[in-house]
């Protein structure tokens, strides 16, 4: 691969994982390659698939290396089996080029959790972490058409603590990814009114709040489902459990009202006249939208960028994946998360040692209390 070190991006492809195999995760590098000058890539996975597929792309000839890895993550294969015996995987190896510095990103469609358990142990995470986030983009009515949530699936549970490390996270991705100085986070909850959520929520809520001017981002408290597509928030700090149904719930949704609108326009002679004079909006309506165009969630808190495509995407799909990981790598967001994260660690540890000399010194001599 021929390139310059000091200007290329670098991104570490798993190409084996996915649902539609190597020919579209290669085929959405080469779209990502047409649109984005400066880009490299390291493919990992069988040789003898990617050569010939690597050669029908142009715009991939000079960028790309080809690093030959025997085995595949299966999307059934359980985090444990692959961190025993995964070393041969694409997964495996595409996660160690960017722990070892020769890529800035890596780029999965293959199994979440296989591929979060080895970034885990590769990457390490980061000072103060608890538990690394996945974070996703959803449409929205505010001026970029997304906000951010998370976590979306990595941790099933979050005390106080982790909800705040999301927040500093999430606000530092948003940043980045969509050039806002001071983002707006918004804590999750069953309302608004400050006597409603579980304790570690209104807990979580007064951290937040406290670590803004460390996080750089404005805190608008407490919001609900319904303002998940808001123009009243950039970035919405959950648990993982809530995270992964909304999403769900929200992908589902859609796909039932695109079927639904798609019968209705082509029902009858009327509707399909009036869905032709209205071709226009719809195809912007539709490439709003488009799953595609969202595709991508983001690891945060681990010692490297590490981008989540959906299993079944497309080359569309799989081309929104690599911009993203690509547009990260180029902000340099990481060490700058990774600074906030500690410092918000330093003033916690800070204060419990405080607290804990305080009531040391306002407890009662024992020797004392026993010769009065």
């Amino acid at each position: 691969m021929t390139q310059n070190p000091g200007n290329t991006i670098t991104i570490s492809v798993d190409a084996m994982g996915g649902d539609q195999g190597p020919s579209a995760v290669i085929a959405g590098c080469a779209l990502s390659a047409d649109r984005n000058g400066g880009i490299g890539f390291i493919f990992h996975g069988d040789e003898a698939q990617l050569t010939p597929l690597v050669a029908r792309h142009a715009s991939l000839r000079n960028v790309t290396e080809i690093r030959h890895s025997p085995d595949v993550v299966r999307m059934d294969d359980k985090p444990s089996q692959v961190m025993r015996r995964g070393r041969d995987t694409s997964m495996w190896s595409a996660v160690s080029a960017l722990r070892d510095g020769h890529a800035h990103a890596v780029v999965s469609c293959g199994n979440t959790g296989a591929l979060m358990a080895v970034s885990m142990l590769r990457l390490r995470k980061l000072h103060g972490v608890h538990r690394p986030a996945i974070a996703c983009l959803w449409p929205s009515r505010g001026e970029s058409g997304f906000n951010t949530m998370l976590d979306v699936g990595a941790d099933v549970r979050a005390d106080e603590e982790s909800l705040l490390q999301y927040a500093l996270m999430g606000a530092a991705y948003y940043r980045n990814a969509f050039d806002a100085p001071c983002p707006r986070v918004g804590l999750l909850n069953v309302g608004t009114e400050d006597h409603k959520g579980r304790a570690e929520i209104k807990e979580a809520a007064a951290l937040i709040a406290e670590a803004a001017e460390i996080g750089r981002y404005d805190f608008v408290g407490f919001i609900e489902g319904t303002d998940l597509a808001s123009a009243d928030v950039d970035v919405i700090v959950t648990d993982g459990f809530t995270g992964n149904v909304a999403l769900k719930t929200a992908e589902g949704t859609a796909k039932l009202i695109s079927e639904a609108l798609r019968a209705e326009l082509s029902g009858t002679l009327a509707s399909k006249l009036g869905a032709l004079a209205a071709s226009a909006p719809l195809r912007r309506f539709q490439k709003r939208m488009d799953p595609r165009r969202m595709n991508g969630g983001v690891f945060l808190g681990l010692n490297g960028t590490v981008v989540k495509s959906h299993g079944s995407a497309d080359a569309t799909g799989v081309s929104a994946a690599i911009k993203l990981a690509f547009r990260l790598a180029q902000s340099g967001y990481q060490e700058r998360m990774a600074e906030r994260l500690a410092s918000v660690a330093d003033a916690q540890q800070e204060r419990v040692l405080s607290r804990d000399a305080a009531t040391e010194d306002n407890r009662p001599d024992i020797e004392e209390a026993g010769q009065e």
